[in-house]
């Protein structure tokens, strides 16, 4: 099992309901999260500190999640990468990203997941 205590992940998500949940389910497992409701919030959390995690909607009110991903690369390359949506996406949208997941999907897969691509990059 992974040492989650100093573990960061960051949930930007224009859902307010999915940011409490999914805030709350993290750090119950020793996360420490940041929640951003907007791209540009989230820019301004990229900028100023390093994420382990960056699980990041699709659809945020001014830009595509994708757009993140080059600004996260930069930021740290070893951030691991996971885009949800709720719509069908073309084939080119989850470039960048290490992992793409539909909406809704269930707290202990994604948690699995997480884990497990955090294991696999400690490996790296």
């Amino acid at each position: 099992m992974l040492t989650l205590n100093k573990t960061s992940i960051l949930i930007i998500d224009d859902d307010q309901t999915i940011l409490r949940a999914f805030r709350r389910i993290f750090q119950r497992r020793g996360y420490t999260v940041t929640v951003a409701a907007k791209g540009s919030e989230a820019i301004e959390q990229i900028c100023s500190k390093h994420f382990d995690v960056a699980l990041i909607d699709f659809c945020l009110p001014d830009m595509e999640g994708s757009e993140l991903f080059s600004l996260i690369q930069q930021s740290s390359a070893s951030t691991v990468k996971v885009m949800l949506t709720g719509k069908q996406l073309p084939d080119n949208c989850s470039n960048g990203a290490d992992v793409l997941l539909g909406k809704p999907i269930q707290p202990d897969k994604l948690l699995d997941i997480i884990e497990t691509k955090l294991k696999n990059r400690n490996i790296e």
